[in-house]
């Protein structure tokens, strides 16, 4: 059953490119702007009592429209929140940024400096450029290279340990 949950997770972080809300609020994709200028700025997204936020600061350009998609599995033992560009590669650059779960434990995690868009592959953040806790994903001081255009955490909810 765990692979089909996986397998649902998946799915959505590649699919969820149109803002929606599954009829059984199982999902839900978002818009939101990323505001360069240095200063720091957070957005969130809930779903029943889990949670989702995108912390961070960047430069350059001006605002780019992202996404954020959250989603539960069918018995709500995994919790998923990506966020991307969909336009592919992100313009700013990213000083910091922060991803966090709440109610859930980070069992995967990745970042991306670009995503599928226009012919592009994703190209994965080197492993060094940043840090996986159990309800974190953070850039690491003097090795980010300031590229960001997309995050995505599964974790495990804390329904499923009892």
């Amino acid at each position: 059953m765990a692979q089909n949950n996986f397998a649902f997770i998946a799915l959505l972080v590649v699919t969820s490119t149109v803002i929606l809300a599954s009829a059984d609020e199982q999902t839900k994709t978002v818009e939101f702007n990323v505001k360069p200028g240095g200063m720091v700025h957070t957005f969130s997204e809930k779903m029943r009592e889990y949670e989702c936020s995108f912390t961070y600061a960047s430069q350059g350009g001006t605002n780019e429209q992202w996404l954020m998609s959250v989603g539960l599995s069918d018995d709500d033992s995994l919790f998923s929140c990506s966020l991307w560009r969909p336009q592919g590669k992100s313009y700013l650059f990213f000083t910091q940024f922060k991803a966090e779960l709440k109610g859930a434990k980070i069992e995967y995690a990745n970042a991306y400096s670009q995503t599928v868009a226009g012919g592009q592959r994703d190209v994965t953040l080197k492993e060094d450029e940043f840090t996986v806790g159990d309800s974190t994903v953070t850039h690491k001081d003097g090795k980010f290279r300031a590229e960001l255009s997309k995050l995505t955490i599964i974790g495990r909810t804390r329904r499923d340990e009892l």
